[in-house]
């Protein structure tokens, strides 16, 4: 379900305006990760698998479809990221910590991610939440802590928690161990406290194929649900323009018949 504009019209237009008019900033501002100071080995292990943005390779213009939830996606993560002044005064305005979006796989949710961070000059840092207890194991409290603390030093930053419910999923297990309980809740107040923080750029976008699994708690703290649904046919022949545009195709090849044909097909399938 797409979410509906939050900003008048007119403030929203300029704020997009000024953000189109200014270059990606420059090398002089840009902040290097090298030059980040880590306090313990989850920081550096986490800094080592950051994109700064320039150097994520991928825009909107990468993504062949999907322009509602682009256009969303503006409104509620790159304008406050890019002009956080216009979000400064009353409540109202308050943008958004964290947004969830969900679909079938391989319709881009990991592109609009990474598009996303980008297109607002964010450091991406993509989050497995199924490796997580697995690499970390019982220490995951500490990497959990570090995710944010981390976040924090390179704000802006885009904090990508991918398969989101393989870890934050319903509490139906009672014999789930300690130690995963532990840091579950470590992730939790984290989460919290990032957002109380007014002044912090930086948000917390997650992706899962199945948001019905989700934990109550996870799901108050994405109060804004997009869904990355299947293409239709006309989007779907969009995507393969895209995916073609350095082909050179024979003259008969026609990408509306492909297009036609490839129902329920995803993105991803299309390559």
């Amino acid at each position: 379900m797409d979410a509906k504009p939050v900003l008048p019209t007119e403030s929203l237009k300029h704020g997009l305006e000024r953000i189109q008019s200014e270059s990606m900033a420059s090398s002089s501002s840009k902040k290097a990760l090298k030059d980040v100071v880590t306090e313990n080995e989850f920081e550096r292990s986490l800094l080592s698998n950051v994109i700064a943005p320039h150097e994520i390779g991928v825009t909107f213009d990468d993504i062949g479809a999907l322009e509602c939830v682009k256009d969303t996606l503006k409104e509620l993560i790159i304008t406050p990221l890019k002009r956080p002044e216009l979000f400064s005064k009353g409540q109202l305005l308050k943008p958004a910590k964290g947004i969830l979006l969900f679909g079938p796989p391989g319709t881009g949710k990991t592109m609009l991610a990474k598009a996303v961070a980008t297109e607002s000059g964010a450091s991406f840092m993509n989050v497995s939440m199924s490796s997580i207890a697995s690499k970390w194991f019982g220490e995951g409290e500490k990497y959990v802590k570090a995710i944010f603390s981390l976040a924090s030093k390179l704000s802006p930053a885009v904090i990508f928690l991918d398969e989101v419910d393989s870890m934050l999923g319903k509490r139906q297990n009672r014999e789930e161990p300690e130690t995963t309980r532990r840091m579950k809740n470590e992730f939790m107040v984290n989460w919290e406290g990032l957002l109380t923080k007014d002044d912090e750029r930086v948000v917390v976008l997650a992706a899962t194929n199945r948001p019905y699994d989700l934990d109550e708690a996870v799901i108050r703290r994405l109060p804004r649900r997009l869904m990355v649904n299947l293409p239709n046919a006309p989007n779907r022949e969009r995507i393969l323009k895209l995916i073609l545009s350095k082909e050179a195709l024979a003259e008969d090849v026609s990408l509306e018949s492909v297009a036609s044909m490839t129902d329920g097909y995803s993105g991803s399938d299309l390559k």
